[in-house]
């Protein structure tokens, strides 16, 4: 029997899609002052957070198994405890060795989420779409946040406690979630759904499409966010040089990246899944080719609407997956899904420093543009739909 209220399950693992969203991205915000505690440069030490971008996706095949093999409740239970518990060993670290290992911990934690978390929320959900893309919402405040806050408190209190201060509060959360919901037993599909279908012999461009959209806008989202913090620093001097007016302004770019999630998110419970995203695949390329040579707010306006296109994609990318797959082996399912785009994005880390270094953020960006035109031949890929998705009742998991 199910004995977990679905809004206090749905309502946890809003709480983790922050939490994996700030956690990993604290560091990118914090490295620009970090540098002087261990004597390297950005371009230098950025590249300690690759092996961290590697375990988010790698893990996710292992974790996503053991959430549908063992048990999701346990599953985001060791989540929340272990990325608090290595956010403060990171605030802890000595040495660029000590460094290293605490991110790689952090992303390994972090790796349990979108697999076990996605399909949990999926699982409780009465509407995938509108569920889905306010959950976006949440990690997309995660990414916001994870620049305002830690730009702050890194400037007033010293980056160590950027990385002390939510590794305390994430062990706080997993102790709550762990007394309030249960180890769930799946007796069937706790949402049955008369989901839009494919003709069969046009299945196998729902996975090419999906394959191509996975890594060209993981690899780019991950960029984009990885380098937003330094790119605005670079490029709006004009406009500030502070580090918590960056992280503002930065955090109020994400914003409209939150609002697109949850429209979206309604979008896709009413329209045909390709329609939105054709219309979505269309944004960041022109956009991140118009923000290579752009600064101040001419680059702002550009980082809106890349921003938007970029998490709308991944609501898109998360109810495909939730709409074509049984509750029974979701969690493998959204597994594969992030283990590509997660490890094709950790790759982006290092790619990142390395453009950087050779032709500053010009070169990288354009690069990027040119990747996300497979986006593009994705979405025209994709097949349409025999119908509009329906939803019947909720049933007992």
């Amino acid at each position: 029997m199910n004995v977990n209220r679905p809004q206090t399950v749905i309502a946890f693992v809003n709480a983790a899609h922050f939490i994996d969203h700030y956690a990993m991205l604290v560091f990118a915000a914090a490295v620009i002052l970090m540098g002087p505690a261990f004597g390297i440069g950005y371009s230098e030490l950025l590249p300690y957070a690759t092996p961290g971008f590697v375990a988010f996706g790698a893990g996710s095949l292992l974790t996503g198994w053991l959430g549908d093999r063992w048990s999701r409740r346990h599953m985001m239970a060791i989540y929340f405890i272990g990325i608090g518990a290595s956010l403060i060993a990171v605030g802890l670290v000595q040495t660029k060795l000590e460094l290293g290992i605490a991110l790689f911990a952090v992303g390994a934690f972090a790796s349990v989420y979108h697999p076990v978390g996605t399909a949990m929320l999926v699982s409780y959900a009465e509407q995938i779409g509108r569920e889905v893309g306010i959950n976006g919402v949440w990690g997309n405040l995660g990414v916001a946040l994870s620049a305002l806050v830690t730009g702050a408190t890194a400037q007033y209190l010293g980056w160590r406690f950027a990385f002390i201060l939510p590794g305390v509060v994430t062990i706080a959360i997993g102790l709550a979630f762990m007394q309030n919901v249960a180890h769930e037993v799946r007796k069937g599909h706790a949402t049955q759904l008369a989901t839009a279908r494919v003709e069969k012999r046009d299945m196998w461009r729902v996975f090419v499409a999906l394959l191509i959209a996975v890594l060209a806008s993981s690899t780019t989202f991950n960029a984009v966010t990885v380098a937003l913090p330094k790119l605005f620093a670079e490029r709006l001097a004009d406009l500030t040089t502070s580090p918590s007016l960056l992280g503002l302004i930065t955090a109020c770019v994400y914003v409209f990246g939150a609002l697109t999630q949850f429209n979206v998110g309604k979008l896709l419970d009413r329209y045909p899944l390709k329609r939105i995203f054709v219309a979505l695949a269309l944004l960041p390329a022109p956009l991140l080719y118009a923000a290579a040579v752009l600064s101040n707010v001419p680059l702002l306006v550009a980082s809106v609407g890349l921003v938007m296109g970029m998490f709308g994609l991944v609501t898109v990318n998360d109810a495909m997956v939730g709409k074509y797959t049984a509750d029974e082996w979701r969690a493998r399912a959204y597994a594969v899904r992030y283990f590509i785009g997660f490890t094709a994005a950790g790759v982006a880390v290092g790619l990142i420093a390395w453009l950087h270094a050779q032709g500053g953020f010009e070169l990288t960006l354009k690069t990027f543009s040119a990747l996300c035109v497979g986006i593009i031949v994705a979405a025209l890929l994709f097949p349409a739909a025999r119908s509009r998705p329906v939803l019947a009742p909720q049933a007992a998991e």
